[in-house]
């Protein structure tokens, strides 16, 4: 198990244009080769973004783009033509594959904060794809194909537990309150990284939300 505090985030975005990031992994001008990737997982990517503050629009390719939104409302448009508004609770998917472009902006009148993580297909290319949940339920996985991986979000109360897969990679995110992991304590903006666990549990110490991947 690797642990990696918020605190050692690389920051990023423009304080002056509205945007704070924070990236677990490397990420644009921060350069670590012992910290590329994951597993498929090549970006977490906690983004704050003030009203009326955003990213102009800009291209991907060749990765799948999972976001989840804390606290606010991210407006989405792309090239593809698909224009969507994106709240607490939902999953949103972009599957870049050959290329494709999107805006993604604060529209709303309050703060914004969400995490976007990046995860790499095992084949590029292909036709771009896009997909919502509205309100996904903890008990449904979200499934990644082309990547081979699931997303788990999970709600817990006080004191409660939830099983950690047994899969050759597990990235567990906190995204608010506090839980422990095999002996350590993780704080929101926390992660973990468990290569390979075995009958690992997480259990909530106040009321926690968290973002575990299931990786193969």
């Amino acid at each position: 198990m690797d642990v990696r505090r918020a605190d050692t985030r690389y920051p990023g975005g423009d304080a002056s244009a509205g945007i704070r990031t924070r990236h677990a992994f490397s990420f644009g001008p921060h350069y670590d080769p012992d910290n590329l990737r994951f597993g498929p997982l090549i970006a977490c990517n906690e983004e704050r973004l003030a009203p009326g503050a955003g990213f102009d629009e800009h291209p991907h390719s060749h990765t799948e783009i999972v976001t989840w939104v804390v606290e606010g409302e991210l407006t989405h448009r792309d090239s593809a033509g698909h224009a969507t508004v994106i709240r607490p609770g939902d999953v949103q998917h972009l599957s870049a594959a050959a290329g494709v472009r999107h805006v993604e902006r604060n529209d709303g009148p309050v703060p914004l904060t969400f995490v976007q993580m990046w995860l790499a297909p095992h084949t590029p290319g292909g036709t771009p794809s896009y997909d919502v949940v509205p309100g996904i339920a903890d008990s449904t996985p979200y499934a990644l194909p082309a990547v081979g991986a699931m997303l788990h979000v999970r709600r817990l109360a006080p004191g409660a537990r939830t099983a950690v897969p047994d899969a050759p990679y597990v990235y567990v995110h906190v995204v608010r309150g506090h839980i422990g992991l095999d002996g350590e304590h993780l704080h929101p903006g926390d992660a973990a990284r468990l290569t390979g666990p075995k009958d690992m549990e997480t259990v909530a110490e106040t009321a926690a939300e968290i973002l575990l991947w299931e990786m193969a």
